[in-house]
């Protein structure tokens, strides 16, 4: 079965709304949550998650919200840590898998972070049994692509497009899902501009889809109660998981 991974925007508008949405959406089929770290220039980021990081920010967020969310979610659901590396790097990145360690974190996803550069990072990751996300690229040569997967943990995530989330934008990956395929069996998930009326195209020959975009517009709908941000956001998490395994 093909997964679906949820990118959320933590403790936006709360730490408690984030806890409620993602045990609503694991309820739906939600496989992992990707657990977005605000930030002031999330550059890989389009312009619905950049709202929300912005509106975040302002309401205060700080990394002990992203703790206790953690706490309340990892043993529930797969949870991942999605962040720029400046966060990362002015609190210690050391000191950052150790907190994720003990919180059950699977996994950090850091787009900013370029694989060469992560490389000096990669052996604090692996020691504490923890997930460094690898990307590849539509943009990326044969040649990149095998020296990126090859030690690739967990899954790869497959940029759909060149550019940021949330973009409408298609390109064909056959190519590139292929190149992948000859030098490893670790799981591929493409992300980008997946939805609902994307999804299932999107998800041919990958082993599940990373969604975040969609599930923020709703989350930024100022005209829907909690509640109804959380049922209308879990709804969608089990029509996507459905259209990606039809």
């Amino acid at each position: 079965m093909k997964k679906l991974v949820g990118y959320i925007t933590c403790a936006y508008p709360d730490s408690q709304f984030t806890i409620d949405l993602v045990l609503a959406m694991k309820e739906q089929g939600l496989d992992s949550v990707e657990l977005g770290i605000p930030f002031s220039d999330p550059v890989a980021d389009g312009p619905v998650i950049e709202e929300a990081n912005m509106r975040a920010l302002q309401k205060g967020f700080k990394f002990r919200d992203l703790f206790a969310i953690s706490e309340a979610l990892a043993p529930e659901v797969d949870t991942l840590w999605m962040g720029y590396f400046n966060p990362f790097y002015h609190r210690g990145v050391q000191e950052s898998i150790q907190e994720a360690k003990s919180l059950g974190v699977s996994g950090f996803i850091i787009p900013d972070l370029p694989y060469e550069e992560a490389l000096g990072y990669r052996p604090l990751f692996d020691e504490a049994g923890i997930a460094l996300i690898d990307f590849v690229a539509p943009t990326d040569t044969p040649e990149r692509i095998a020296k990126i997967v090859k030690d690739a943990r967990k899954f790869i995530y497959l940029v759909a497009y060149a550019g940021i989330t949330g973009a409408k934008k298609s390109e064909d990956l056959s190519a590139v899902i292929d190149e992948i395929r000859k030098h490893t069996q670790t799981p591929v998930y493409i992300g980008f501009g997946v939805d609902e009326k994307t999804a299932k195209q999107k998800a041919q020959n990958v082993d599940g889809v990373i969604v975040g975009s969609a599930f923020i517009k709703i989350l930024l709908d100022d005209s829907l109660t909690y509640s109804q941000k959380i049922d209308k956001i879990a709804k969608l998490s089990g029509k996507i998981k459905e259209l990606i395994n039809s």
